[in-house]
């Protein structure tokens, strides 16, 4: 596709952000990317039919990139200036979906890993959160230029958290999911105490952040943080003029 033009048409104005969705049923809650309510700005959201949970441990078959871009394609048409996802593990196609497209793109939160590391105080390093920690690879970890060697913590599949997503379920009760969530956040500080910051690459992970920075004492990031950083770049804030007497 062309350079992104500065002056295209849109048929969708006021939502800068576009978010490719994987189809899932499980609830989302306030926090999660895919709770529109989430945001202080508009979101516009297209999801990929058929795509699944269970086909997002397996991108490395490529057999998403086609229907993930198509979807990203039709948020660009529509209007949007820049392109978000619901699932972290999509950072695997970081660079082809960037390539491919007309508009910036942030696949995952994943993507500020290197960033928050360079924050850190000298000895410390970020730790990653995520779904399926068998399912994150050298290869998805390259792909944003994350270290093979960061601390993984995540979920085993017969847990709640993890098989409420996988099954669509909405019947748990938030309470005993962010109870896993924080036992999951400890588990992964107390095996490399060098840890000073976690980065959540599960989006499902960030309605518990605030509790994880509560739990853990240790700045946490997310999709969130990453959709409002990358927003406030495409539009950033106006400051009112100030005159001087």
């Amino acid at each position: 596709m062309a350079l992104w033009p500065r002056d295209r048409r849109k048929t969708l104005h006021g939502a800068v952000v576009g978010v490719v969705m994987v189809e899932t049923w499980f609830t989302r809650w306030p926090g999660d990317v895919g709770n529109a309510a989430t945001f202080p700005f508009p979101v516009q959201y297209r999801v990929v039919r058929e795509s699944s949970p269970a086909e997002m441990v397996r991108l490395g078959t490529g057999a998403m990139l086609a229907p993930f871009r198509a979807a990203a394609e039709e948020l660009v048409l529509m209007g949007v200036d820049g392109i978000a996802t619901s699932c972290g593990f999509l950072a695997l196609y970081q660079k082809e979906l960037a390539a491919s497209l007309p508009v910036p793109v942030a696949t995952s939160a994943l993507l500020q890993v290197p960033m928050v590391e360079a924050t850190l105080p000298a000895g410390r390093t970020a730790g990653v959160l995520t779904y399926a920690p068998e399912a994150l690879g050298a290869a998805t970890l390259e792909a944003v230029g994350v270290r093979a060697d960061i601390a993984i913590g995540g979920f085993a599949p017969g847990q709640l958290f993890r098989d409420g997503i996988s099954a669509g379920r909405t019947d748990i009760a938030r309470e005993a999911i962010e109870a896993e969530v924080l036992a999951a956040a400890r588990d992964l500080l107390a095996a490399d105490p060098a840890i000073g910051a976690i980065v959540c690459e599960c989006t499902n992970l960030s309605p518990f952040s605030a509790a994880i920075r509560d739990a853990c004492n240790v700045p946490v990031y997310d999709v969130v943080s990453l959709v409002e950083w990358f927003h406030a770049g495409l539009r950033p804030r106006r400051h009112p003029s100030v005159s001087h007497a």
